[in-house]
């Protein structure tokens, strides 16, 4: 294909024509090398695919081990002999997360109790694949320092804001129920955890229902006063889950991330000073906010438990009774198969 010069003699009719036609072969000649280049150059999925690279995607939050599992970096050092990378993603709050696992933005992450509740009973296609121990004093239900509100029961008719399908949702309604207050005698308002701060803050709400860090952060920089913590009314566990598509197909790569878990628990709980100066890295938090959220964590993963799932039952029980979530379900529907985490 060649390209006419145009005769600047030639009438005017004339020129405008050859212009057209060169514009029109220029075009041409675009096209086809912008198609050529397209056919030729591989997209970076199909050269990743090439060299057998693979990818997992972690969603975490400003809490547990997952955090001090990115900030130490083993899990990728692991991985890389395998030649699959890590890709990890914050999230504000369990929810959001989950959200984020059932559009399949991540693969696999931790949240805590309520959140994969309120994910299955919207139809999510996760897994339970393990979980730490129990961390009850980890979350509780603050008010401010001057509020004239000493007991939960003093909650009736107030305004509680809290991120909703969060752990701490259930920690709310037990302690309501323990103290003789109906759900529907308090105002519950929802909101994720820097909105329910700032709301907290201006006066807007009577009462806040948070985890730490944030709980902790509360604590020591605006004084904030623990009504109820969840000592005596929930366990807080931390669970880790995996979109079931993935979990099923890459059963080898879930179990490693398991192990390296339980590396970083086990030194966790040795290394406190340690722990703190990796999450004030993490979170952008100050080291003795975090230090007083690590001294309330519980370190030691383990697989999922028939016992752990039928707690988790009463806790699905308990929103499907007050209606928090659409239906009814069983939580051992959302379990992968005992076996299938094995180590081959």
């Amino acid at each position: 294909m060649t390209i006419e010069t145009i005769n600047t003699s030639a009438p005017a009719d004339t020129r405008a024509q050859q212009r057209t036609a060169r514009r029109h072969t220029l075009g041409l000649l675009f096209a086809v090398g912008v198609l050529g280049v397209t056919a030729h150059a591989p997209t970076l999925a199909q050269a990743n695919a090439a060299q057998g690279k693979q990818e997992i995607r972690i969603g975490y939050q400003k809490y547990g081990t997952l955090t001090l599992l990115k900030g130490r970096g083993t899990l990728e050092q692991r991985l890389a002999s395998k030649n699959i990378t890590v890709k990890w993603t914050e999230f504000p709050a369990g929810p959001q997360l989950l959200e984020g696992l059932n559009v399949g933005s991540v693969d696999f992450g931790t949240v805590g109790e309520a959140p994969p509740i309120f994910a299955q009973a919207a139809g999510a296609n996760l897994v339970y694949v393990g979980n730490e121990p129990p961390s009850p004093a980890s979350e509780a239900i603050v008010v401010p320092k001057s509020s004239t509100v000493r007991s939960v029961a003093d909650l009736k008719g107030k305004k509680i804001v809290l991120n909703k399908g969060s752990n701490v949702h259930y920690l709310l309604v037990k302690a309501l129920e323990k103290a003789g207050v109906a759900y529907k005698d308090v105002q519950v308002i929802y909101l994720p955890p820097a909105d329910a701060r700032a709301a907290f803050e201006r006066g807007s709400v009577d009462a806040w229902v948070i985890w730490d860090p944030f709980l902790a952060a509360a604590e020591k920089q605006i004084g904030a006063r623990v009504l109820a913590d969840g000592k005596g009314l929930v366990n807080n566990y931390q669970f880790y889950l995996a979109a079931r598509p993935y979990a099923e197909k890459n059963q080898d790569t879930v179990r490693i991330v398991l192990e390296e878990i339980a590396k970083v628990d086990e030194w966790g709980a040795a290394h406190p000073k340690d722990v703190a100066a990796i999450l004030a890295t993490q979170t952008g938090l100050e080291t003795e906010v975090v230090a007083l959220a690590a001294s309330r964590y519980a370190y030691g993963v383990k697989p999922i438990s028939a016992g752990v799932l039928a707690q988790q039952q009463q806790v699905a029980d308990a929103f499907a009774s007050l209606k928090l979530i659409p239906k009814p379900i069983a939580v051992k529907d959302a379990q992968l198969g005992a076996s299938q985490l094995a180590r081959k």
